[in-house]
């Protein structure tokens, strides 16, 4: 039985910081995983700036950007590996999403896997999306071939992080897709009233639900769209952000309003009785958990830290191991690609 040692890496929308996942892989008739060590890595304000408005450089500034953000990664792995007696086998970096159109088959993750490479000296495989956006894919999600090989014993698989998504088996495919924004909006109004973020939903309990601003996010066409289908920054920032600043109520009640909207859109998403996992920040959101059991009637499970926090990142690792193996990491019944393919660039 082979075993692998692998480091996944991952920052998502919402800038908590970087994820760094120390895992183990093996298969003997299934996949198997151990979390051996987790980090996140909080960003200096001075990268979340870098991060936030990256999207406003020109090319060249860009690029330099690239190569700045992947050289960090690198150091922030040597630090985290150093005195360890482990012989890792590679890294997987998911990078940090710039720009996400897939309708313009454009995506961007920046954080040079080449720099990682040079830097950390270890095998680096990155920019997992874009052969499937190339292939006429939405780039993402990209999680559920991990969900579907790795967590086994769940009827879906949510993720709440900066958006919300799902996957699950059906129609004897996997399937997944973004259900709503959550935390990127969430922290976006708490930091309207001083705070970082709305722990365990205390500002989301203090406000009102508004029908009319429920309404009319409910009603956004995105909703009515079948699967697949992904959200992305410029989409909130467009389509979902104007409803907000449009509204004259307060902003408590714009909180309390959106977490009845996160929580009605997840809770229509799946069945009753079904065995649900949950994770990322979400997860420990007790406000947001409880509201989804109450609409959902669902056995929501909330696993230990490091599955809560790190599943992403660990996947990541996974699907970096399935591309070095030249397997499928990325399924076409998700992405709506013309087929399924193996992304990623690997760098020695």
């Amino acid at each position: 039985m082979q075993k692998y040692n692998a480091l996944g890496i991952m920052s998502g929308t919402s800038l908590d910081g970087l994820d760094i996942v120390l895992c183990e892989f093996s298969f003997n008739s299934k996949w198997n995983f151990n979390i051996i060590k987790s980090q996140t890595i909080s960003y200096t304000k001075t990268w979340k700036d870098k991060l936030s408005n990256a999207h406003t450089l020109h090319g060249l500034d860009l690029t330099k950007l690239h190569k700045e953000y992947g050289k960090l990664i690198g150091t922030e792995i040597n630090k985290f590996i150093k005195n360890q007696n482990y012989n890792i086998d590679f890294i997987a970096s998911h990078g940090h999403t710039i720009f996400h159109q897939p309708e313009k088959q454009l995506t961007l993750q920046i954080g040079d896997g080449a720099e990682i490479a040079a830097t950390t000296h270890i095998k680096t495989v990155s920019d997992f999306r874009s052969l499937d956006i190339a292939l006429g894919g939405q780039g993402a999600p990209l999680v559920p071939i991990g969900d579907q090989l790795l967590f086994t014993e769940f009827d879906y698989c949510i993720n709440i992080g900066g958006f919300a998504n799902i996957s699950l088996d059906a129609y004897n495919k996997r399937i997944a897709y973004d259900i709503c924004p959550a935390n990127i909006i969430l922290n976006h109004l708490a930091q309207e009233l001083g705070k970082e973020f709305d722990k365990n939903g205390k500002l989301g309990k203090q406000g009102k639900i508004d029908s009319d601003l429920l309404n009319q996010l409910n009603n956004i066409n995105y909703y009515k769209q079948t699967p697949p289908k992904s959200l992305a920054r410029e989409w909130l920032t467009d389509i979902f952000i104007p409803f907000i600043y449009k509204s004259e109520i307060s902003t408590l009640d714009k909180i309390s309003t959106i977490y009845e909207h996160i929580a009605s859109q997840i809770a229509f998403s799946i069945d009753k009785n079904a065995k649900v996992l949950i994770t990322g920040g979400g997860a420990y959101n007790q406000h947001l958990i409880n509201q989804i059991k109450t609409k959902s009637q669902s056995n929501i499970i909330i696993p230990n830290s490091d599955i809560v926090e790190f599943k992403e990142a660990l996947i990541f690792a996974f699907l970096g191991l399935l591309r070095i193996q030249g397997k499928n990491n990325t399924l076409a019944s998700v992405t709506g690609a013309k087929k399924d393919s193996s992304g990623g660039n690997i760098f020695i």
